[in-house]
């Protein structure tokens, strides 16, 4: 009932400054993830789109040159003039792409355009580029329209020589739309799986932050867990010390009775503060464990022998010899809280407690007659509230599982048959 409480209380309790800082670092993590990648993205699709169109180009380019070519080898002289009688009585004159024969620069001749029905640029483009190939003395490419309209054409002129002097120069014209249209669907195409690219990064981002994240969130939970546990322990304790000191103050003839049980109450308190603060240094990693070959009989032996007796409990110990690699220190805090929940809490109601401790085989078995745990092991009864035997608030034995499982060990409880419970802490051997 009081764990249903306080894992209600926890989950109607407002958003800490901490997770709220966690959940703004993630998205920052995923933005700065997302936008790294969509540049890197970015910068590559510019790099293939640039490709695409330089290689587009360069096939234009390369169908234009084939026809300059051709029209250059027609081209003859007379005289030392231009004649292009053989490229008119020719086919090529009525061929796609179209071109043309001009001066540009150089000496005037009477030019020639071919005759074929193809998508031509005005005669003005074309003398342009032919002069810019004259004067140069090269290749020259150029982008252009049709005469009369928006239509895109590819322009290349190439100088043709007689002698070491450049006589004009053969420009030919061919349609660019097509290799426009065909450079556009893949500009979209580029940009459309960018787009996806850079969704599917920004979901991959916003799960790998919300892993990266996910072992700090859980200690945060862990440490607000930890603080409410914390609170809800001493928060009885100390309620019943100020009663018994508010009670010692209104009524002096009882001091000598209820300062005895004040000083228990501390000494209980201080025990619990301990507990609490190897809990969180253990949850934290600050805690470090300290192995060591240690005789775990003797140990467990020193333990018993430090234990205060009573008259309502009786304490048995059998052991073997028994070596495991631990740290003794926490080990020895282990026992001690083992065989303190078994000698104050295991037991039935007027019957004295009857524990009994037994080491083998890296081993402490801890068997109390008292009423046996009314919970099964998988329901964790060692993260907050033990169920029937156990200490009052479960802190003691969650610290022996944590020491356990800091030993690459476990701790394992069980109800035997005849009654009781029997604690088993399992410790790494050498």
């Amino acid at each position: 009932m009081i764990a249903a409480l306080r894992d209600r209380a926890r989950r109607q309790a407002p958003t800490s400054a901490a997770r709220t800082t966690l959940g703004r670092l993630r998205w920052v993590l995923t933005v700065t993830f997302t936008a790294t990648n969509a540049v890197g993205l970015l910068v590559l699709a510019a790099l293939v789109v640039s490709q695409d169109a330089d290689r587009g180009r360069q096939h234009l380019d390369g169908e234009l040159q084939r026809v300059t070519l051709a029209a250059i080898q027609r081209v003859g002289y007379q005289g030392g003039a231009v004649s292009l009688t053989d490229l008119v009585g020719s086919g090529l004159s009525m061929q796609c792409p179209a071109f043309a024969v001009l001066p540009g620069s150089a000496a005037p001749f009477l030019g020639l355009r071919s005759l074929g029905k193809c998508p031509s640029a005005s005669l003005i483009s074309l003398n342009r580029t032919a002069t810019q190939a004259t004067r140069t003395n090269r290749i020259v490419a150029s982008d252009g329209t049709v005469a009369g309209g928006g239509h895109p054409v590819r322009m290349l002129a190439e100088p043709f020589y007689h002698g070491q002097a450049v006589a004009g120069a053969v420009v030919a014209v061919v349609d660019a739309e097509p290799e426009s249209d065909r450079h556009e669907r893949v500009l979209w195409l580029t940009a459309g799986g960018c787009t996806v690219l850079v969704l599917l990064l920004a979901f991959v981002g916003h799960l790998l932050s919300g892993r990266a994240l996910r072992p700090a969130s859980r200690t945060l939970d862990q440490q607000e867990r930890f603080l409410a546990e914390s609170a809800h322990d001493l928060r009885t304790p100390l309620a019943a010390m100020r009663a018994l000191t508010e009670t010692a103050l209104d009524q002096p003839r009882q001091r000598g009775e209820l300062l005895p049980r004040t000083v228990a109450l501390a000494a209980r308190m201080s025990r619990m503060v301990d507990d609490l603060l190897i809990r969180a240094r253990l949850a934290a990693g600050v805690e470090q464990v300290r192995r060591q070959p240690v005789r775990l009989d003797q140990l467990v032996e020193s333990v018993v022998e430090s234990t205060p007796q009573s008259d309502d409990a009786q304490l048995r110990l059998t052991t073997q010899p028994s070596t495991v690699l631990a740290d003794p220190t926490l080990v020895q805090r282990a026992v001690g809280n083992l065989i303190d929940n078994a000698l104050k809490y295991g037991r039935r109601p007027g019957q004295p407690a009857l524990v009994t401790v037994t080491v083998a085989d890296g081993r402490v078995i801890v068997a109390d007659n008292g009423p046996g745990m009314h919970q099964p092991l998988d329901a964790a009864p060692f993260d907050g509230v033990a169920a029937g035997t156990g200490d009052s608030t479960g802190l003691g034995l969650s610290i022996v599982r944590w020491i356990a499982e800091a030993h690459d060990g476990s701790l394992r409880v069980h109800n035997p048959p005849g009654g009781g419970a029997v604690f088993e802490l399992v410790l790494g051997r050498p």
